[in-house]
């Protein structure tokens, strides 16, 4: 896309100042970098508890992740927002939504106390936590998607389990993903994507990050927008080490059990 005339784009980043954990903010610098390598200006406006929000009036939408306590926070007002998200996103809005963000874009989450929080049904899905005495699914994931291997880290106490019809954002290939079981990651409703993994998503998995702002481009100026290609060579180079000490690790996991034994 030409950089001559000057291109916008509006991000809503949803209660940037609760939702944060590991990093989560990294997600809307990397949208930001790779939009102004483009000549193109993303306007970043964070929305908190109950100040004035209309998705119709952005092109982007991300929240991330918090523990029970942060989603207990939002939970209300989430819920009254609840219907306008899922039109947007059902018209097209490209949305991110990481780990308690993406809890509650689901039907319900029941907490780690056993309290149910309603959630806004962006994702068909249920999430329960068993309980603090149970083992967290934390580590290095790598995943296959529709964008190639994508690589994160997750860090949850909660499963999450989609429903027959809805659509993975990933396969686990190392982790535990949504619940450790059916090898499903995250969950994918038009153009938006619901993860556990956290804040080093976008920057170092760049496909994603162009997928984002690629559809946002098209849905403001036209269908058949493309974005110029970047140089990325420390985003892939980052992407591709993270891949390869995670494959690593699993190694080791696997062997060390036999070596332990003789």
């Amino acid at each position: 896309m030409g950089t001559r005339q000057e291109v916008r784009l509006r991000l809503a980043h949803l209660y940037a100042d609760v939702m944060n954990v590991y990093g989560d903010q990294g997600n809307a610098s990397a949208l930001r970098y790779r939009c102004e390598a483009r000549g193109i200006t993303l306007e970043i406006a964070s929305i908190s508890i109950g100040e004035t929000f209309d998705p119709r009036d952005y092109d982007l939408l991300i929240v991330g992740g918090g523990e029970d306590r942060e989603q207990r926070r939002i939970a209300d007002d989430l819920t009254k927002r609840g219907g306008a998200i899922r039109s947007a996103i059902a018209a097209g809005l490209p949305a991110l939504a990481v780990c308690g963000g993406f809890q509650l874009f689901g039907n319900s989450y029941v907490g780690s106390d056993g309290k149910a929080l309603p959630g806004i049904g962006v994702f068909r899905m249920e999430t329960i936590h068993p309980g603090n005495k149970t083992k967290r699914s934390i580590g290095n994931v790598l995943l296959q998607t529709e964008f190639g291997e994508v690589v994160g880290f997750e860090n949850h106490g909660a499963s999450t389990w989609l429903d027959n019809r809805e659509e993975r954002f990933g396969t686990v290939v190392v982790g535990r993903g949504n619940n450790g079981e059916d090898g499903s990651e995250g969950a994918r409703v038009a153009n938006a994507i619901g993860t556990y993994l956290h804040g080093s998503l976008l920057p170092k998995n760049p496909s994603i990050t162009d997928f984002l702002l690629e559809r946002a481009l098209s849905r403001r100026f036209g269908e058949g927008v493309t974005l110029e290609p970047l140089d990325q060579h420390h985003e892939e180079s980052a992407r591709k080490e993270a891949s390869r000490i995670t494959r690593r690790r699993k190694g080791l996991r696997q062997h060390l059990p036999g070596l332990l034994r003789r």
